[in-house]
Formats: C-alpha cells, sequence, structure tokens
C-alpha cells in the first residue's frame, strides 16, 4: 500500500529541547503517522523540503491514563522521528 507523503508528516515538534537540537545537531523533531516506516518518513521529508536526509530515528510516547473525577481518559500514542538532515540542509519550521 502506497502511503500519501502529506498524511505521513503530522505536525512538527516545538519543544526547547527539539529546537535546540535543530540548531546544533541539524536535527528536527516531527510528529508522524503510527504506521510510517523510517523510509517512508525520509522520503516524506526530502520531497516536502527538497533537502537531503542522513538519519532518521522513531520514538513512540505511550498515552497516559489519568482520572478526572469519575471518568478515566487516555492521552493518544504518539509517534516522532528525529531527521537529521546533511551539512547546509536547513528546515524553517518556525
Amino acid at each position: 500500500m502506497k502511503k500519501d507523503i502529506y498524511s505521513i508528516l503530522m505536525k512538527p515538534i516545538l519543544t526547547e529541547k527539539a529546537v535546540g537540537l535543530g540548531q546544533t545537531q541539524n536535527t528536527y523533531a516531527f510528529e508522524v503517522e503510527e504506521s510510517a516506516t523510517k523510509i517512508d518518513i525520509r522520503k516524506a521529508v526530502e520531497t516536502l523540503f527538497k533537502v537531503k536526509v542522513v538519519s532518521v530515528r522513531t520514538a513512540r510516547k505511550v498515552g497516559v491514563t489519568k482520572r478526572f473525577g469519575p471518568r478515566w481518559v487516555k492521552s493518544p500514542d504518539v509517534r516522532r522521528a528525529y531527521v537529521t538532515l546533511a551539512e547546509g540542509d536547513r528546515i524553517d519550521v518556525m
């Protein structure tokens, strides 16, 4: 099944740590689709931003279950991709 490159990358992650990685190590963080592979993420970033990707690392953050009064609420699971670009390439996410 071929995936649409626009549905693979959901949004950039703009925390202090992620922005610092972009400035020091040329690594950018994105929230990605749960079923996306590293190859899919690499192709999507290279196509959308016209840059050369050196490596892709992924991490899953499991949602937390909390109690709000009589109800239990679970936050959604999130999959993140940390994409390292080639020397000289940049992505303007702001």
